[in-house]
C-alpha cells in the first residue's frame, strides 16, 4: 500500500522541537483534534479567532473542523498553500499552528495562526510552536518576512510576538464573527527574529518544497 505521503507529499513533513512535534493532520487524527478544540482554548466570550469556529455548537464542530483540513488541502497549489500542523506533546494532540502564503516565490511572506487547548496552556509550548514555523520558513522555505495579526486585547499572543522579535506592523479594523474587532498586526525578519537556542529538526522537507513550487 501507498503511503500517504506518496500521494500527498506534506504528509511526511514532520517538525520537532524540544517538546513537540509538528507534522500535518490526517484523517485518522481527526478526531483528537476535535477533542482537543472541544476540551475548551479559550474563556467564554473572550473568542481570539477571526473566525469563530470556537463558538459552533458542540455537535457541528468536528464536521466543521474536518471540512476545514479538507479545503485546505484540496485548494493548496503553489500560488496560495496553507499548512495545517497539528501539534503533539507527549504524544497528546494539543493544537494546530498554521504557516500559509499567496505567491509565495515572489512575496516571500508568510503568514501564521495557532490554537492551543487551555490544558497545556501557559508552559511556553504556544512560543515554542511559533518559533518552530518561523525556523522553518526562514532556514527552509526562504521566507524573507513572517506576518501574525492578534485582536489588541489578547496579550498572550502578542506577548508570544514580542517574545520572538516580532515588530508591530499598524492596527487594522476588522470584522470578527460579525462584530467589529481592533487588531494588531505584527511583522518578523530574519533580522528581528530572537532565535530560540534549540535547533528545529525537520523531515520530509524537499518533497514538500517541490510540491509547493518552492526552490530556496
Amino acid at each position: 500500500m501507498t503511503e500517504p505521503a506518496g500521494y500527498w507529499p506534506p504528509f511526511g513533513l514532520t517538525l520537532t522541537t524540544p517538546h513537540l512535534e509538528l507534522r500535518p493532520i490526517r484523517d485518522e487524527e481527526i478526531p483528537a483534534a476535535v477533542e482537543a478544540a472541544l476540551s475548551g482554548v479559550h474563556e467564554p466570550g473572550r473568542n481570539p479567532f477571526s473566525n469563530p469556529w470556537t463558538e459552533i455548537p458542540a455537535n457541528e464542530l468536528g464536521a466543521n473542523m474536518a471540512q476545514w483540513y479538507w479545503r485546505c488541502r484540496g485548494s493548496m497549489s503553489p500560488q496560495d498553500w496553507t499548512l495545517l500542523l497539528g501539534i503533539w506533546h507527549k504524544d497528546e494532540f494539543v493544537g494546530c499552528q498554521d504557516i500559509a502564503a499567496k505567491d509565495f516565490t515572489t512575496l516571500k511572506t508568510v503568514t501564521t495562526g495557532s490554537w492551543l487547548r487551555q490544558s497545556v496552556q501557559g508552559r511556553g509550548l504556544g512560543k515554542e510552536m511559533r518559533a518552530a514555523v518561523a525556523l522553518y520558513a526562514f532556514d527552509w522555505l526562504g521566507a524573507e518576512v513572517a506576518e501574525s495579526e492578534a485582536a489588541i486585547w489578547n496579550q498572550q499572543s502578542l506577548g508570544v510576538s514580542r517574545s520572538l522579535g516580532y515588530e508591530l506592523n499598524g492596527v487594522t479594523r476588522a470584522v470578527w464573527g460579525g462584530k467589529a474587532q481592533e487588531v494588531q498586526n505584527v511583522r518578523l525578519t530574519p533580522a528581528t527574529f530572537k532565535r530560540p537556542d534549540w535547533n528545529l529538526q525537520v523531515k520530509g522537507h524537499e518533497p514538500t518544497a517541490k510540491y509547493l513550487g518552492i526552490q530556496k
